[in-house]
């Protein structure tokens, strides 16, 4: 089964610290070892077997190509809305039932191939509506005791967000929709089960609420099959959101250059 990707490439203005950081408009032209980091995530995704058809959601037809260079060829440029939910909502409302679909971000510069496969994988072994990649606390800070990452706690698991969602199906264009009045509150984990109802809230501070319970819960309040997909790697969950994940994201490239 092949997958189309959705990747998310908008820029976000003057408030977006990276791509003020080096003086560009748009985070994605952003190079993470000389190469810029939507060009490393196209790159990966299409040297994927499972991979087909690769749309660029971007305000800016003209810095995708920037970015892009001589592998825009591998891209479709798709609109964007006033937010990253509203986008792919308008997008699946055009998808003609073209499921299953994945959905990433151009921030994501240290993807792989073997992150796809288990991702994939892992999306595919049950039934579900919508998929989340997620990385253990654990599986990063072995690799990364230093690391700064926001960790959401259910019970004793605590993840971390890889910026991999499988969207397997049109039922979970819902996940999405409700996904634009969630966006403010991300990193606010007692909000985002305040959102899902007394009894989520209520788990959630007496910490009886594991991860497989929040999606079952997610789940039920949403109406449709949402599951985790824990994934192995501590670099699926390092996106550059700021100059100090930029240079993790650069030392992880020489380490992995380094073993080939």
């Amino acid at each position: 089964m092949k997958w189309r990707v959705i990747v998310l490439a908008a820029g976000r203005g003057p408030s977006d610290p990276m791509a003020a950081a080096h003086g560009v408009s748009h985070k994605c032209l952003v190079e993470i070892a000389g190469i810029p980091m939507l060009r490393r995530v196209v790159d990966t995704l299409a040297g994927h077997p499972s991979i087909s058809t690769i749309s660029v959601a971007i305000d800016d037809r003209a810095v995708g190509r920037e970015a892009l260079g001589d592998a825009v060829s591998k891209v479709e440029f798709v609109p964007t809305a006033e937010s990253a939910a509203r986008t792919v909502c308008a997008l699946l409302s055009r998808s003609d039932g073209d499921y299953p679909i994945l959905l990433t971000t151009a921030d994501h510069p240290l993807l792989t191939a073997p992150m796809i496969d288990s991702f994939i994988a892992g999306s595919t072994a049950a039934p579900a509506d919508l998929t989340v990649g997620l990385a253990s606390a654990e599986t990063i800070l072995t690799a990364y005791p230093d690391a700064r990452r926001t960790f959401l706690r259910f019970g004793n698991d605590r993840v971390s967000g890889c910026n991999l969602f499988g969207l397997r199906t049109a039922e979970a264009i819902k996940a999405v929709e409700f996904w634009h009045y969630l966006e403010p509150l991300r990193k606010k984990p007692w909000r985002l089960f305040a959102a899902f109802g007394t009894k989520a809230i209520l788990e959630f501070f007496t910490g009886k609420i594991n991860l497989q319970r929040a999606f079952a819960v997610a789940s039920q309040r949403l109406g449709i099959v949402a599951r985790p997909v824990l994934l192995p790697f501590a670099d699926a969950a390092v996106d550059v959101d700021k100059p100090v994940d930029k240079d993790l994201a650069e030392l992880i490239l020489r380490k992995r250059a380094a073993h080939q």
